[in-house]
């Protein structure tokens, strides 16, 4: 999946299915409902291994897919017409296909199957969207993973502990780039951006800010070249 294959598409298409890329606006105006359809299909079981572990479940053992597998339901529960458009959730089943041991989701009136691969392609494609890489630690020992885990529970009990409201994962960005002098939108024409398109801007202006920092500590004698 090139940068150019997403950079002015509003909309790509995964195994017939198409999915909507929505402007800034649309995931401002319900950014929580966003991040929870997307995450159903960029989360790792290394990212829920507090919540798995509670489930008596051990997150080395566990697959993406099945992962995917059991995160599913909440995607019949949710409206999901800003990612997905017409497609509708909650006429998937799960079936089992006994010859080849797969387990997929089957809207049957529709004709239209969400299983493995379609999984796979479309947790690349949001990973790409969000500009976010899979978390791909493994813990070397028993030791080291129930120190990751005893970790992890810490700071999500700090977390609950805080009992503060939840702030925008976009607003101190967007922000922080209308003031950026690189960064040529304003307020009213960010809404308008896809957020495919907001975030590479984000990359690339971090990118020539890291650049040009680097070479005026060059150009001082504070960074050798």
């Amino acid at each position: 999946m090139s940068t150019l294959s997403l950079l002015y598409k509003k909309e790509y298409k995964i195994c017939d299915i198409p999915i909507r890329i929505p402007t800034m606006g649309e995931v401002m105006d319900n950014e929580d409902l966003f991040y929870s359809i997307v995450s159903t299909f960029t989360l790792s079981p290394i990212d829920l291994m507090v919540q798995l572990d509670d489930l008596g479940v051990d997150f080395e053992e566990l697959k993406d897919y099945e992962l995917f597998l059991m995160l599913f339901s909440a995607l019949k529960e949710q409206d999901t017409s800003m990612v997905f458009g017409d497609l509708d959730f909650s006429k998937f089943e799960m079936v089992s296909n006994t010859k080849n041991q797969s387990v997929f989701f089957y809207d049957e009136e529709n004709d239209i199957k969400i299983d493995k691969r379609f999984y796979l392609m479309a947790s690349d494609f949001f990973r790409k969207l969000l500009g976010i890489k899979k978390d791909r630690r493994r813990p070397a020992n028993k030791v080291t993973k129930k120190f990751m885990l005893e970790r992890a529970r810490v700071k999500l009990e700090r977390q609950k502990n805080k009992n503060i409201a939840k702030e925008s994962q976009n607003e101190s960005l967007i922000i922080a780039m209308v003031n950026t002098e690189q960064f040529k939108y304003n307020f009213d024409e960010v809404k308008d951006l896809t957020i495919y398109q907001f975030n590479q801007c984000v990359k690339q202006i971090m990118h020539k800010v890291e650049y040009d920092n680097r070479m005026i500590g060059v150009y001082t004698g504070n960074i050798r070249s």
